[in-house]
């Protein structure tokens, strides 16, 4: 949360440009006189050192630095544990003031040393929030891990589907039914190629093949659907002993490996927030499934600190901004400078909630496209809103401690929605 942060008088101010291996650190005395500068090793001798030497000045000491990769966690911990004021530099802020105070785009890291220092002293800054000492360190690594498992498997499922059925057995892509399913990476690891299905009887397969396909309806049927297409398939005939057919086999054995690992990462996950209320207020919104509710615990923490839910849609790059110069004034639309996988979560969330039957974040959706269906635009300018919508409900389940409460609002004179008004609508119409 971006505030205006007021530094004491008579503090210490201590800027820290974080590496990988060595951080530069630029320290301020109170007098505004005195500097000094060190530069510290990534080691716990070093960090040590310069804990004590902060300590040894017996006065109140902000520590800023702006965030670098993983780089800046660990130093950030041992200073809020030596009990210093910890803040975080915004980037793009840093970026725009070190053009304004050196009038050059030149980066280096003596420079950002002094512009993280000229931000400390104004207030330019963001409040750290440790996810460590906040206690979703974990959370933030499960969701994270999730969403690393969750591309592998995509980017296989697309090199299946792109090359490896294409040649081996064209037809059988029309059976697989979603994403989700091992039942049929199991099958074609089992039989991939057509050959391996007609080399025996319908019978036959029907039998070897049943407990593979799992709890299914009209089993029978699919599988014999599944072995009349094999009798006609053009697979080019590849030996079922082939390299190639292993190599097939292997990364089918891998896309499982990912479904498994998956399936047991939000099974912890469950098991980890069962007792959260947070997390349980926000699996009853509509829309938000397990993981939508882990990975907006894990990326914004604890949502009360948001006094308002502008801030949180701020936060989450969902605040509208207008580019104005003199008399010219370009489009609204959002700034999109936030926490861009919190906004990307809320945007699946109200996909996910226009599509089912009767919830206040559909009826909205209708109301808003009525006029023009099948306009493209404005139905991307309507989940927008609705995605704007899903942040405030968010914010305002978690803040007050209470579950979602369906509300279908009233119609809108003039059949529709400003965009303007669906992001900035007030917290009464959540």
């Amino acid at each position: 949360m971006t505030t205006k942060q007021i530094t004491p008088l008579g503090t210490v101010l201590v800027a820290i440009d974080i590496a990988k291996a060595r951080n530069g650190v630029l320290i301020e005395f109170p007098d505004r006189v005195r500097r000094r500068k060190l530069s510290i090793h990534n080691t716990r001798d070093d960090h040590d050192r310069l804990i004590g030497f902060l300590a040894e000045t017996g006065k109140t000491v902000v520590c800023g630095f702006e965030a670098t990769g993983n780089y800046h966690r660990p130093i950030a911990w041992r200073l809020i544990q030596a009990g210093f004021d910890v803040r975080l530099v915004s980037s793009m802020a840093a970026a725009r003031t070190r053009e304004a105070l050196h009038n050059s785009w030149d980066k280096n890291d003596p420079k950002d040393a002094q512009v993280i220092l000229h931000m400390l002293r104004i207030g330019a800054t963001q409040h750290y929030h440790d996810p460590l000492a906040a206690g979703i360190n974990d959370v933030q690594e499960l969701s994270k891990t999730h969403e690393a498992i969750s591309r592998s498997k995509t980017e296989i499922l697309h090199r299946i589907q792109t090359h490896y059925l294409p040649l081996y057995f064209p037809e059988i892509e029309r059976f697989r039914q979603n994403s989700r399913s091992d039942w049929f990476f199991g099958f074609l690891e089992l039989f991939p190629t057509p050959a391996s299905i007609t080399a025996m009887d319908q019978t036959a397969f029907i039998e070897a093949a049943w407990k593979v396909v799992g709890r299914k309806v009209s089993k029978a049927a699919l599988l014999a659907d599944i072995y009349q297409t094999a009798r006609v398939s053009i697979a080019l005939p590849i030996p079922l002993d082939s390299p190639a057919i292993t190599m097939f086999r292997m990364v089918l054995a891998e896309a499982r490996s990912l479904i498994r690992q998956r399936d047991m990462i939000e099974k912890m996950a469950d098991a980890m927030l069962a007792q959260s209320a947070d997390y349980q207020h926000l699996r009853k919104i509509p829309g938000i499934g397990p993981i939508d509710a882990l990975s907006i615990i894990a990326e914004a923490g604890d949502i009360r600190r948001f006094g308002h839910h502008r801030q949180f849609l701020k936060f989450c790059g969902l605040d509208l901004s207008t580019h104005q110069s003199g008399a010219f004034r370009g489009r609204t639309m959002l700034s999109k400078y936030g926490n861009a996988r919190l906004r990307r979560t809320l945007w699946l969330a109200a996909q996910v909630a226009i599509r089912q039957r009767e919830n206040g974040f559909r009826d909205k959706f209708e109301r808003y496209i009525a006029r023009d269906r099948d306009n493209p635009d404005l139905r991307r300018k309507a989940l927008t809103a609705i995605t704007a919508k899903m942040a405030r409900v968010v914010h305002a389940v978690v803040k007050s401690g209470s579950d979602y409460r369906p509300f279908f609002e009233g119609p809108v004179p003039g059949g529709g929605t400003p965009l303007r008004a669906a992001v900035r609508a007030p917290s009464a119409t959540l």
